[in-house]
């Protein structure tokens, strides 16, 4: 009966080898298929932020970080050999100067780096490491793309299995190379975008109100002036909670304080006061140009060109213990500035002996490619200006950094520098000097006094959102909701709309700033090679067995025969 059975077999393999063969293949296709990874496991998607990208023109272009947005590239960890075309993956306790020229110097196809959740509560080794590297990548012009992602548990999981296959790799002889390059796991990094695009025509936004002083239409005027927008690595990572979110919120309390004093006949003081909200700050103060070009150049009646006292810009004033006036041209006794300078010294001595109050002179340097403070834009047009701000100099990378983040600022340290800016202001508006010690006078006291609250709420709502000059446009709700608050406490309010010149602009900014990143589990090539030949191969011994299958079954018939008694 099994010879029988053994025929049939035979005959059916014979007669219809596609059917024999698709006896074997049905089992090797399964087991194939359930071999391979769970989709779960397979890919992981995630939000990838791009660096910036962006151009200023002035004596000649200069373009600025990432130029490209593509990515498709084999993942590889900071630490392993041969980076060429390959996108590597960094977390920020890997990342220096030396790791990321290494990168760029082996042409690498992309560089991805791995941030923590919170950038508040980074320890000072790895907030000095990001601060050092961070203006080096804004500041060079490279085609490899740059993105930085937060860290979750499958990228960090991807990155260790990258790293410990490079760790590997280097201890290994030839052979043991070969065989975990045919058999360890990839990752393929793709982005969902394409090629990044300028946007030739992206407006920026400025905003301004007023409160006018009383005695006659020849009045003297105060211009208080503070930058909203932010920059850092990434656009859409750039909060800027110190800069200038503090400068915002010091500007909209002074606005509310000052439109109290102003809504009462007797204390309406003989100056205007503008204020204006600037936009384009960090990229040569773009809005404040061209709302200076409009008002001395362009209209006829303007508060800019009557008297102007002195024009004082806020800018990062959310922490420490020093306060800096920043001037280009130290201002001559008598004159309007030098009288509020000494306001400012005498109310920081009285109040606050313990801080450190400082002016500090810089001129103005027209060959750099952006300008080091706002109120240097005011000094150009021979407005007397000068800049109030924690910082000793313009070049500490607090004011671009994406590490700016809320809990960076002491809420009762910006309230304090607000309040010694405001007491000085008063004083000077009021000429009240002489009149008592601040201990015994004080302007913005009881019913007057400063809304520290109402300022942090305001100042968390500012570092709740991303405030890049790329991002923000005329009708962005941050431009609303500010507009919408000085219109609160202050008069003729309205927008200023900023385009870069068709020819020559001055500015220019890209797209594809946030885009979806995919992690796709792969294996390399040769294991694709191996797995050929070895399917070849067993198809082949398989073919082999049915074509002499009754020879097959005959030796296998005899090997098992029982020997017969004797």
């Amino acid at each position: 009966m099994l010879g029988d059975a053994g025929d049939v077999l035979e005959g059916l393999c014979k007669g219809a080898v596609p059917a024999g063969l698709l006896l074997v293949l049905l089992p090797a296709a399964a087991l194939l298929l359930l071999s391979r990874a769970a989709p779960a496991q397979a890919a992981h998607e995630f939000p990838a932020m791009r660096a910036a990208q962006f151009d200023i023109h002035r004596a000649a272009a200069r373009c600025y970080c990432s130029r490209n947005a593509i990515v498709n590239a084999e993942a590889r960890s900071g630490d392993a050999d041969g980076l060429s075309r390959r996108c590597v993956l960094l977390r920020l306790s890997e990342l220096s100067l030396h790791t990321l020229r290494h990168a760029l110097a082996q042409a690498a196809a992309a560089i991805v780096i791995l941030l923590p959740p919170d950038l508040g509560s980074l320890p000072g080794d790895a907030l000095e490491r990001l601060r050092e590297v961070e203006p080096e990548l804004l500041m060079m012009e490279t085609a490899v793309p740059v993105y930085l992602a937060q860290e979750d548990e499958e990228l960090l999981s991807i990155h260790e299995q990258l790293h410990a296959a490079s760790t590997a790799l280097q201890h290994a002889s030839a052979a043991q190379v070969m065989l975990s390059t045919a058999t360890a796991n990839g990752f393929q990094m793709v982005a969902s975008g394409g090629q990044s695009k300028a946007l030739p025509d992206w407006p920026i936004a400025s905003i301004e109100g007023r409160l006018p002083g009383m005695g006659g239409d020849d009045l003297p005027t105060i211009v208080i002036v503070a930058h909203y927008d932010s920059l850092g690595l990434a656009p859409w990572l750039s909060f800027g909670a110190d800069s200038n979110g503090s400068g915002v919120a010091a500007l909209l309390e002074l606005a509310r304080l000052f439109s109290k004093l102003y809504t009462h006949k007797r204390t309406h003081a003989a100056y205007n006061l503008l204020f204006f909200l600037s936009g384009g700050g960090k990229f040569g103060y773009q809005g404040t140009k061209r709302w200076l070009e409009d008002n001395l150049d362009h209209t006829d009646a303007s508060w800019l060109q009557d008297s102007v006292a002195f024009v004082l810009c806020l800018d990062t004033l959310g922490s420490g213990d020093s306060l800096h006036l920043h001037v280009s041209k130290p201002p001559k006794e008598g004159t309007p500035p030098y009288a509020f300078l000494k306001e400012l010294e005498y109310v920081a001595a009285s109040q606050h002996p313990s801080l450190r109050f400082s002016m500090l002179h810089k001129k103005i340097n027209l060959a750099e490619e952006t300008l080091a403070w706002e109120h240097e834009r005011f000094g150009i047009r021979r407005l007397p200006a000068f800049t109030a701000s924690r910082l000793d100099t313009h070049r500490r990378p607090e004011r671009t950094t994406i590490a700016d983040v809320g809990s960076q600022v002491d809420i009762t340290k910006l309230s304090r520098n607000v309040k010694i800016l405001g007491e000085a202001l008063a004083r000077y508006i009021y000429n009240l000097t002489g009149k008592g010690t601040t201990g015994e006078f004080e302007v913005f006291s009881e019913q007057l006094r400063l809304q520290e609250e109402q300022m942090g709420a305001m100042l968390d709502w500012l570092a709740s959102q991303p405030r890049a000059a790329p991002l923000v446009g005329p009708d962005h709700a941050l431009v609303t909701t500010l507009e919408h608050h000085m219109g609160r406490y202050l008069k003729d309010v309205r927008t200023h709309n900023v385009r870069a010149d068709k020819r020559e602009p001055e500015f220019l900014f890209y797209d594809q700033l946030k885009q979806t990143m995919n992690a796709y589990r792969v294996k390399p090539a040769i294991f694709d090679l191996i797995l050929a030949v070895g399917i070849a191969a067993y198809l082949g011994v398989v073919y082999l067995a049915i074509q002499n299958f009754g020879l097959l079954y005959e030796t296998m018939r005899r090997l098992n025969a029982k020997p017969k008694l004797q």
